[in-house]
């Protein structure tokens, strides 16, 4: 019988009564997951003053005057959960600062919080009825200076903020916030600082050691990045126009120059695959070059070692590398040729420039090791005392007659980051000339500063920074001088003048540095390239395409770049070993010789595009009692091969005793240094002994007497025959004897015999004999 609805009722409740401690206990389990985490957490929204974002894209003008109208334009999106309404932008006005130190604050805190200061009066505010979450809003607000109302001269806090409600905040509240600076010097300044500026113009490592096989060596580029970065809109090519319109001083690499002037003609573009096409950007090379000397004609133009050598590097890990500190001095004399032949222009080599301005005692003993006095640094390595309550001159004697010109690090790092954006920017801008303006006030004496910014500035970086700079030329508190004048400068007296210690120098930077294995690896290849030089006979087309190639293995740009470096390190070192392997010996199998003296050839094959010369080829035997060489255990013999030939050097040797003994060829320099691969082979002598001799001339008696007999028979026959048939005979003879002629008559002593053979060897070549060939004597 089925259970009644009453009985069914009561055994669920019981089993769902039994069943709820269990459903308890889950949550306890390992591995449960709570409820709470199962539900993926919505992403919290903005509140507060932080509910919409405020974005000044852009503020003109940067330094306004008391007839100025400052125009801010920007975006305002609403980043929170619910619309605003009845909101309004305004600029508001806040107070001025009273140091450097107080602007690097508020520079951290540029969003939320608080509503600073006073808004200007509502008038120049911008309305919006409605902003819905995700909004974007553009806003342009125009306010006179005049209607800031700044006082005394300084650098003020301004911010653009967004007053407006929500449904759950139904009131006029701050819902968005971004603050910025401006400098209000109105008038001329009593003292104007003389501010330096330097524009870089340093590149990647672009041009590979190799070159082509032709009469031209055409240059081969690791990629086609160059050509980028000096196309129309290219990093370099918005340096060079940006730069030519700024009172700046240029501080170029020739490695960069001559890396674009290798581009003016035929040029190669190696791929990941290693295979090769042919650059078609000869026009685009051709006009920056032509701009960038007429940007730098009469103006001084600082000059880098070529390919910008790591100074910190050589002297923490290149000194201990006998030899590094050689390629300095090499870089530093290219530098000049390329930059007088490229630019036309006098370069200036006394400037050395360390990574990031940081210094120690031993970069500056490396890089005054090179001819240069002047050590571009950088005040946050040169640091001032509490005592000196300003920023002092660059200028700073550090004893040995250098000179330690100190950027300052503010300025000069104020264009780093991510500038893409125009708010950024904007905002970089204007914390510049904060910057500048609050140094200028900081006393009344005559300063000069130098603006050193990072080497190699992206597109927005460079477009800040003439920004900034054609503001600050424009301006009313500073006035530009090169880089020359500042180091000439006088020094202020109160300024530090010590140089950091090593134990100071940044680790962060020190982790950067090439290590010591790639110094040991540059001075390898060095060395067999002083070993590969002297075979040559225009030693020009290799000396100096990897001369320059080592350079730019000791390049700064390599920081960061570590694995990138190695790998072209390599690259260079195996292109050399190709090349010095173009000289080499053919390989040779075992050589016979039959008897006990005999000629060997060895053969050497060129494959240069040039002569080779002062090479000395050696054999040598393994056992000089056995097989002697030219009557010793070797013999050397010089060589000299024409291009693309090959020559057979031939070598007397004199066998001892029979048997395989092992030779060894080796070729050498003039100052006995090995060059290429050595080559082994055997050489087995064989000889006739005196025992042989003799069975062999026996021999030969035997066949003499044999022969001897034979005749004598023969001619007892042949004149037996004669006496009997002679008188028939003599009648025949006497028919067939055609008339007026006789017929010859036969010597008794000298038998009729068929002509002598031919020798059955024919005469010996005076030919090189070839690979594995018998040597007879």
């Amino acid at each position: 019988m089925s259970p009644s609805p009453a009985r069914r009722l009561l055994r669920r409740t019981g089993a769902l009564l039994a069943a709820t401690p269990l459903l308890a206990a889950l949550p306890l389990l390992p591995g449960a997951v709570p409820a709470s985490a199962a539900t993926p957490a919505k992403a919290s929204a903005a509140t507060g003053t932080k509910t919409v974002d405020v974005a000044v894209n852009s503020l003109s003008p940067g330094a306004p005057t008391e007839r100025d109208t400052i125009t801010v334009r920007g975006k305002v999106t609403n980043d929170g959960r619910q619309a605003v309404t009845d909101a309004h932008v305004g600029l508001r006005v806040g107070t001025s600062y009273t140091g450097r130190s107080a602007i690097d604050d508020a520079a951290k805190r540029g969003t939320g919080g608080s509503p600073d200061g006073t808004e200007v009066a509502g008038k120049y505010a911008e309305k919006i009825a409605k902003l819905a979450p995700g909004a974007t809003q553009d806003f342009t607000l125009s306010v006179p200076a005049k209607a800031l109302h700044l006082g005394a001269d300084g650098v003020y806090q301004i911010s653009v903020a967004l007053m407006g409600q929500t449904a759950a905040q139904p009131y006029g509240q701050t819902l968005g916030i971004q603050r910025t600076f401006l400098p209000w010097q109105p008038g001329a300044a009593d003292t104007k600082t003389r501010t330096t500026a330097l524009w870089p113009l340093i590149s990647d490592t672009h041009l590979t050691a190799e070159t082509g096989t032709d009469e031209q060596q055409t240059p081969v580029f690791n990629d086609d990045s160059l050509a980028q970065q000096i196309r129309p809109g290219g990093r370099l090519q918005q340096m060079l126009t940006l730069g030519r319109d700024l009172d700046v001083t240029w501080v170029i690499d020739p490695d960069l120059l001559a890396s674009v002037d290798a581009m003016t003609e035929a040029y190669k573009i190696k791929g990941a695959d290693g295979k090769f096409t042919s650059g078609k950007d000869q026009a685009i090379a051709k006009e920056w070059l032509s701009e960038l000397q007429t940007a730098v004609q009469g103006q001084k133009v600082v000059t880098l070692p070529f390919a910008d050598p790591d100074l910190a590097s050589l002297a923490h890990s290149g000194t201990k590398v006998a030899g590094s500190l050689g390629h300095l001095k090499d870089a530093t004399d290219a530098a000049v040729s390329t930059v007088d032949t490229i630019l036309h222009v006098k370069a200036d080599t006394s400037y050395a420039w360390p990574a990031e301005g940081a210094v120690d005692p031993d970069i500056v003993k490396v890089a005054t090791s090179a001819g240069a006095d002047k050590i571009i640094a950088r005040s946050d390595s040169f640091r001032e005392g509490n005592a000196l309550a300003y920023t002092p001159s660059a200028a700073r004697p550090i004893g040995g007659g250098a000179t330690a010109v100190v950027a300052d690090a503010r300025l000069s790092t104020a264009f780093q980051g991510d500038l893409a954006h125009a708010e950024n920017s904007t905002l970089a801008v204007q914390e510049f000339l904060a910057q500048s303006l609050m140094l200028n006030q900081q006393t009344d004496r005559q300063r000069s500063v130098v603006m050193a910014p990072q080497r190699m500035p992206t597109t927005n970086q460079a477009q800040a920074m003439a920004t900034a700079l054609g503001i600050l030329q424009s301006g009313t508190w500073s006035q530009s001088q090169s880089l020359s004048a500042a180091a000439k400068a006088k020094p202020d007296p109160d300024a530090t003048t010590r140089v950091p210690s090593s134990r100071a120098y940044p680790s962060s930077l020190r982790k950067q540095e090439l290590s010591g294995d790639a110094f040991e690896q540059i001075q390898d290849t060095q060395s067999d390239l002083e070993n590969f030089k002297v075979v040559l006979t225009d030693r020009s087309r290799v000396v100096t395409p990897f001369g320059r190639a080592m350079d730019r293995e000791m390049s700064t740009s390599w920081r960061t770049r570590s694995g990138t470096s190695e790998t072209f390190r390599d690259g260079v070192a195996s292109y050399l070993s190709d090349l010095t392997n173009q000289v080499a010996l053919i390989e040779k199998s075992g050589v016979r010789l039959s008897g006990r003296s005999a000629t060997i050839p060895v053969s050497v094959q060129n494959n240069l595009w040039q002569d080779v010369d002062h090479l000395v080829l050696r054999l040598r035997s393994d056992n000089g009692t056995r097989l002697k060489i030219g009557g010793g255990t070797f013999e050397d013999k010089t060589v000299k091969i024409a291009s693309g030939h090959s020559q057979s050097v031939k070598f007397t040797t004199t066998a001892k005793a029979t048997g395989p003994v092992t030779v060894y060829a080796q070729l050498y320099t003039e100052d006995n240094q090995p060059y290429g691969k050595e080559i082994a082979f055997k050489v087995d002598a064989t000889e006739i002994t005196p025992t042989v001799m003799l069975v062999i001339g026996g021999g030969v008696l035997l066949l003499v007497l044999a022969g001897f007999r034979m005749y004598t028979h023969r001619k007892r026959t042949t004149a037996a025959q004669q006496q009997e048939d002679g008188p028939q005979d003599d009648a025949a003879a006497a028919q067939d004897t055609p008339e007026g002629e006789s017929a010859p008559t036969a010597r008794a002593d000298v038998p009729q015999q068929p002509s002598d053979p031919m020798a059955d060897t024919a005469s010996e070549s005076a030919a090189p004999s070839d690979t594995g060939e018998r040597v007879d004597r």
